[in-house]
């Protein structure tokens, strides 16, 4: 059992927790929690690569669990050593190392249907997990985000994409503009969504190769993004309000998109 905080193992699991540049070496990332352990467990275990339980979190497994865990190796963790480095306030007792997937853009293109939500430099966790996420939910092929959007790979994406981390196709563009051109040369068509738009988002139809282009939370898309859309659309509101939150955006023209 690790009985130390200083243990070589809990220091790489906080740096891994913590830094992205050391997720992006090693190309592992951390999940936290129960359930999503245990879907990997199920769906992907050749993907886990180390387990730590903490002795409350291994005390408090259920029969059922402890049965999913027969042939899976683990390390236990004494409680204190493991709560320093779980990144949430109140540890659910289990953390592993898991190997990131990788996606291509030919794989997201490939057959008839193309449907993809377009993330550029997109910067708040929570909105990230919340788009994967819905993206899920709504049958999307695929998700492009712009290299300098937030890590997928964030503690926080990790949590609150609820799994679809790992059944939802995304990738890092890392030259932007190629890969938008890309898309067009694929028969892909572009729909920005853009408060100047000067079409409703209700009134095109999407078709099966579509992708929605969502901006930065405070400043929307680039100019240059929004030149190479072949389509604006605009959400109409009432009331004072501005703008919409990029994951509620997302959400209402992927639904829309998918009909």
């Amino acid at each position: 059992m690790i009985t130390a905080k200083s243990n070589p193992q809990l220091k790489s699991l906080a740096t891994l927790l913590r830094k992205r540049s050391a997720r992006e070496e090693e190309r592992v990332f951390v999940c936290e929690g129960k359930k999503m352990f245990f879907e990997i467990l199920s769906q992907h275990p050749a993907s886990l690569v180390k387990v730590y339980f903490s002795e409350r979190g291994l005390a408090g497994l259920t029969e059922e669990e402890r049965e999913r865990l027969f042939g899976c190796a683990f390390e236990t963790v004494a409680d204190d050593a493991f709560d320093a480095v779980a990144e949430t306030v109140t540890p659910q007792g289990v953390l592993a190392t898991v190997r990131m997937p990788e996606y291509s853009l030919s794989g997201m293109l490939a057959g008839d249907r193309a449907r993809l939500l377009v993330l550029e430099r997109l910067q708040d966790p929570g909105n990230l997990g919340t788009i994967l996420r819905t993206a899920e939910a709504a049958g999307m092929n695929g998700v492009i985000l712009s290299a300098d959007s937030v890590d997928a790979f964030n503690p926080k994406v990790v949590r609150s994409t609820m799994g679809a981390i790992l059944r939802v196709p995304f990738l890092y563009a890392e030259n932007w503009t190629e890969t938008l051109d890309a898309l067009k040369v694929a028969g892909v068509t572009l729909y920005a969504a853009h408060l100047q738009g000067s079409v409703p988002y209700t009134e095109p139809h999407y078709g099966e190769r579509c992708a929605i282009l969502i901006g930065n939370e405070a400043n929307g898309l680039t100019d240059e993004t929004t030149a190479r859309a072949d389509v604006r659309v605009r959400i109409p509101m009432e009331g004072q309000a501005e703008s919409l939150n990029a994951a509620v955006a997302a959400a209402i023209l992927m639904y829309r998109a998918v009909l």
